[in-house]
């Protein structure tokens, strides 16, 4: 599947995931620390609609936000 909005080429985006050790402050414990981390994908949410362009009716992937904004035509 693409992963990239056919309207607004919004894409993948990278993060991180955070793993915490030790017992929070507000527990009784010295507070917590950063460990490790380990790298992450955030995807965009697509949905496949059929769409005019140029004229002719294609499938393409787009996402929710400009489903919503409705700045499309639908076949």
């Amino acid at each position: 599947m693409l992963r990239k909005c056919f309207l607004c080429e919004k894409g993948l985006q990278t993060g991180k995931v955070v793993s915490r050790k030790g017992l929070y402050k507000k527990k009784g414990g010295t507070g917590s620390k950063i460990c490790r981390s380990s790298k992450r994908q955030f995807l965009p949410n697509l949905q496949k609609m059929r769409i005019l362009v140029g004229g002719h009716p294609t499938k393409a992937y787009i996402c929710t936000r400009c489903i919503k904004k409705g700045n499309f035509l639908k076949a």
